[in-house]
């Protein structure tokens, strides 16, 4: 079940990127003074095409060169900053996923042919550890709109005679290419032999690739050696998605493609001091033991002398009186499951339960 939610969340980004390449805005010549056409340009876009010209204007007054490039740069980190909050539950959240990789490999390796089953104990097992599988989602929700909206107001601004021309280093046109171009530039220059031009909007998609593979590499929850089909196809759809976006703005005005490329740097800055130092492993016996909290603190059982057992430790021992099995009989007739639920919730090094079993047996009174 997380999984296909995961790819149906996928298959709606696709969509909203789809629709990014192909939805309306204002194009050729704009009457500043018209007013905005319904909800959307009243709400996004003319206030998201205002911010850009006053930031442009606070810059050019500064006598900073490529006004238009800053601002759209300036106007990224704010977003950033405005979405911090989301973006630290997003790392929080994708932290705590990387830490409960093992506990769930284990899970379906236990129920790799029940997959209902699995599918349920995957979710009670994400509601004991306190973790939603879709927490790291929402500012890329968040995202879309703006850089929708943004697509629209920059289409306004070279329609507003703003954008148009304006360079940023290697870049000659911020504008460019704009919607009766789109991608057939690509043909045109290679086949006029202009390098320059391929050369110089062809860097920002390629940058874009890359980021957001780089991106993804470092909020990766699934296990890199996992053989469960549905990973599989999620990561082969991740994979995709980066070329799709480059190619995406191949053919839509380069100040996005900035905005985008920037937007992913800053997530990998993001990423790189929250996520420096953890490591995924060491966390999860603390996070499982967490959600089995009440059977791990419980008192053990007096008298408890399971420890005899070889292989079980005074610990290990003490953990298995706190969650009912205090007596030789008790680990005689215990599921092997069960020991290793109650011995992995605790972090403790997994032993061999059958083993236990049969030496707790040769343990009990009047046993041989």
């Amino acid at each position: 079940m997380k999984h296909k939610r995961k790819i149906g969340l996928v298959l709606v980004l696709i969509l909203a990127a789809l629709l990014l390449a192909g939805c309306g805005g204002q194009r050729g010549p704009i009457d500043p003074e018209a007013p905005a056409e319904g909800a959307w340009q009243a709400l996004v876009v003319f206030p998201l095409t205002e911010a850009l010209m006053f930031l442009n204007g606070l810059i050019d007054n500064a006598g900073i060169p490529y006004s238009y490039g800053w601002a759209i740069i300036v106007f990224t980190i704010i977003i950033k900053l405005v979405t911090l909050p989301l973006t630290i539950k997003q790392m929080q959240s994708t932290k705590a996923m990387q830490a409960l990789q093992p506990q769930l490999q284990e899970l379906q390796k236990k129920y790799a042919k029940d997959r209902e089953t699995l599918a349920q104990k995957q979710m009670e097992f994400y509601k004991e550890a306190g973790v939603s599988p879709m927490g790291g989602c929402l500012p890329l929700l968040i995202q879309f709109p703006i850089l929708i909206g943004l697509y629209n107001a920059l289409y306004r601004l070279a329609g507003l005679g703003e954008l148009v021309g304006q360079r940023f280093f290697w870049i000659p046109d911020l504008s460019f290419p704009d919607a009766k171009v789109g991608t057939a530039w690509l043909t045109q220059a290679w086949q006029a032999r202009d390098w320059t031009q391929l050369i110089s909007y062809l860097i920002l998609p390629i940058l874009l690739v890359v980021t957001q593979l780089v991106v993804q590499k470092m909020t990766q929850t699934t296990s890199p050696g996992s053989d469960d089909p549905q990973q599989g196809m999620m990561k082969q759809m991740m994979l995709i998605m980066p070329i799709m976006f480059g190619w995406i703005t191949l053919g839509v005005p380069s100040g996005l493609a900035l905005y985008w490329v920037v937007s992913n740097v800053l997530s990998l800055i993001q990423q790189y001091f929250t996520l420096r130092g953890v490591h995924p492993a060491a966390e999860a016996p603390k996070i499982e033991a967490k959600a089995r909290k009440a059977e791990i603190e419980a008192p053990a059982a007096a008298g408890d002398n399971l420890a005899l057992i070889k292989g079980i430790g005074d610990k290990t021992a003490s953990v298995l009186a706190a969650a009912g099995i205090a007596t030789f009989t008790d680990l005689a007739s215990a599921d092997e499951t069960k020991l290793a639920d109650v011995v992995d919730a605790a972090g403790l090094p997994s032993g061999d339960y059958a083993y236990w079993i049969k030496q707790a047996a040769r343990h009990e009174p009047g046993s041989a």
